[in-house]
């Protein structure tokens, strides 16, 4: 969860040992795998690698359930790991808990890692698995393999930074997560304001350590954290002023209880108290020390800086298992910058078509300048046109819904709902982002939008994002993936960048296919630019951390490639900046999903079934993109007997 969301990002970060700060806020428990065993082989070390005749179906029947079992026993273990994670999937265990943010927590959960391994392979044979619980196998797996990787480079995380950092994940988590049904979930709500003083302590600690080797966030990231501090402690009961978002919050909680009859008015105002006296004593205090920890370390921050690999000590090595990690491919920084170049000039050639279509003269710089000055391209900057703007995205996921049977086999219970973020973490120009719902269904998930500035919320982009990151996009993967049945219990909550990021622009993609889409010339242009974004990010996220390029240079680029609002594109090359290598995953995801598809029609022909490859690559829940190859293939496989 750390890294801003950018149009149509979904909001979950992986749970690796890179970051106790991901573990701590992790919407899911993804495992970013890279290559793994090929199918049928069995992985080195484990009680499958003795030769022995195959097994039967009883016996690999029969393996498979005693895994499977296995696997929901030790996900069960892991989860305790994070109190947080708990209450992000709807359940209420340890909901008086947050997670331990120390590096010592994070050592300890990677040994838990490690010894599971050690364990599985000593206790299961590989070679009596079926193919979906060799998959479970090898991620199971490759989460240790991760988590080890994550702790080497766990000092170049930024545990407090402008976009995911945790001043402002903690009131997101407490409003918008902490459910408080009863008396005791209220009590339990008090306990964590209690304890978010240890958890920021935790953090600096680790944020002073990394400041001590020369790793530091750049200046605009520290000033960001501390005007967002600021707003999080400001007014009742920090100081004069409205009610602050986080006692408003904690009032509506103690006063929803008294209403449906849980609690008496008395004793609700006896937990308001309580509440209060936690804000007071330990949240202020935590949030203070987080603002004097970065006005003391302005000084020492970089303005207009270059990204990791000419910043950080042992930058570059980290730049390239971050790319690793994301892309889940072994692509160098030089193979995706190329890649980025060459998308780049392919989506100019597709503007200018639909500038030609539009009879704009002049260059693409002209082109864009129009589009720009065009004042119906906008919302009013007023209430009025925030709530315009979420009525139609809303109108748009709509249509959507009512076409997804003619494409999907398989179809999320979950439902939609399209929310403008919350005051205290809303910014100018930021991007949208996806929450999950509940594997229940008990909490929809969530599309929010940054409607603080309307001029830089243009309609030209609106139907490509609800697309992105509702339907067809991250709400359908995402929740399909914690409805899954016939899979161990982790496999529904796991995360592969490239592959959830790659789905979400693909289905930009192939929205343009489902009737009553991009209807509208200059949505088809929002769609171009939209991925004309991502095919930027190659370019720009390996020039900063790969080549040396300055803040300046990549927002340069980004302007003589787009028409993105200027707001809008330093926000987005400060993002880069605070998450090298996520902003990679999206075009690689999106374009081996797009090969998949090319390879299944033409082995297929006329037996090609669109609702069949979809649920082919949404029916086994998140995975790398050779696993996700390996999948489809057996698929086109299985058509071709059928």
């Amino acid at each position: 969860m750390r890294g801003q969301p950018d149009p149509g990002e979904l909001q979950v970060r992986p749970v690796t040992a890179r970051s106790t700060l991901a573990i701590a806020l992790a919407l899911a428990l993804p495992v970013a795998i890279g290559a793994c065993s090929r199918d049928g082989e069995a992985p080195a070390g484990n009680a499958g690698t003795t030769q022995a005749a195959a097994p039967d179906a009883a016996a690999i029947q029969a393996e498979t359930q005693r895994l499977n079992a296995w696997f929901d026993t030790k996900y069960e273990e892991l989860l305790k790991f994070s109190p947080v994670q708990l209450t992000f999937l709807g359940r209420k265990e340890l909901y008086d808990q947050v997670d331990d943010m120390s590096e010592a927590g994070q050592r300890k959960r990677l040994e838990w890692l490690e010894a599971s391994v050690r364990e599985m392979e000593s206790q299961f044979d590989f070679q009596k698995l079926d193919p979906e619980a060799r998959l479970s196998w090898e991620l199971w797996k490759k989460q240790a393999e991760n988590a080890r990787v994550g702790l080497q480079y766990s000092a170049h995380d930024y545990p407090f930074e402008q976009m995911g950092g945790m001043q402002n994940k903690v009131p997101t988590f407490l409003i918008g997560f902490h459910k408080v049904d009863e008396e005791q979930d209220y009590v339990a709500y008090v306990a964590r304001l209690q304890k978010i003083g240890t958890a920021f302590d935790q953090l600096l600690e680790r944020a002073r350590a990394s400041a001590a080797s020369g790793i530091r966030p750049p200046k605009f990231a520290l000033e960001a954290v501390i005007d967002q501090s600021r707003k999080v402690i400001g007014g009742a009961p920090f100081g004069p002023g409205a009610d602050s978002a986080l006692w408003a919050d904690a009032q509506a909680k103690a006063d929803g209880l008294a209403k449906a009859g849980k609690i008496s008015n008395e004793r609700a105002e006896e937990l308001k108290a309580q509440a209060r006296t936690a804000l007071l004593e330990s949240i202020k205090p935590a949030y203070e020390r987080v603002i004097a920890f970065a006005e003391a370390e302005l000084p020492n921050a970089l303005e207009n800086p270059a990204g990791v690999g000419t910043t950080h000590p042992d930058g570059a090595a980290f730049y390239a298992a971050q790319l690793k990690r994301h892309t889940s491919t072994d692509m160098t920084a030089d193979q995706i910058h190329e890649l980025g170049l060459s998308e780049v000039a392919r989506l100019r050639g597709e503007l200018e078509k639909v500038q030609q279509q539009l009879g704009v003269k002049g260059d693409l710089q002209a082109f864009f300048k129009q589009v720009q000055s065009d004042p119906k391209r906008l919302f009013p900057n007023t209430d009025a046109g925030r709530q315009a703007y979420i009525d139609e995205a809303t109108t748009k996921i709509e249509n959507i819904k009512k076409h997804l049977p003619e494409y999907f086999g398989l179809l999320p219970k979950a439902d939609l709902v399209v929310k403008r973020v919350e005051a205290f973490r809303e910014q100018d120009g930021a991007a949208q982002h996806y929450y999950p719902g509940t594997p229940d269904g008990s909490r929809p998930g969530i599309y929010y939008a940054h409607l603080s500035d309307m001029n830089s919320m243009p309609k030209t982009e609106l139907e490509v994002i609800a697309y992105h990151e509702g339907l067809p996009g991250h709400h359908m993967q995402i929740s399909i993936a914690q409805e899954l049945t016939g899979v161990p219990q982790f496999r529904t909550q796991m995360f592969d960048t490239a592959y959830t990021e790659g789905w979400g622009l693909y289905s930009e993609w192939l929205a343009k296919e489902m009737p009553g889409t991009y209807e509208d010339p200059y949505s088809e242009y929002g769609r171009l630019m939209s991925e004309m974004w991502r095919a930027i990010r190659l370019v720009v996220d390996t020039g900063l951390h790969a080549k040396g390029w300055t803040e300046q240079q990549a927002v340069d680029y980004f302007r003589a490639n787009s028409s993105v609002p200027d707001a809008a594109i330093r926000s987005e090359v400060q993002r880069y900046l605070v998450n090298p290598g996520q902003a990679t995953a999206y075009k690689v995801g999106m374009i081996r999903i797009q090969e998949l598809r090319r390879k299944a029609e033409q082995a297929l022909g006329d037996r090609f079934d669109i609702r069949g490859f979809h649920d082919a690559v949404l029916g086994g829940g998140a995975m790398p993109l050779d696993l996700l190859e390996r999948r489809v293939d057996a698929w086109i496989e299985s058509q071709k007997q059928a």
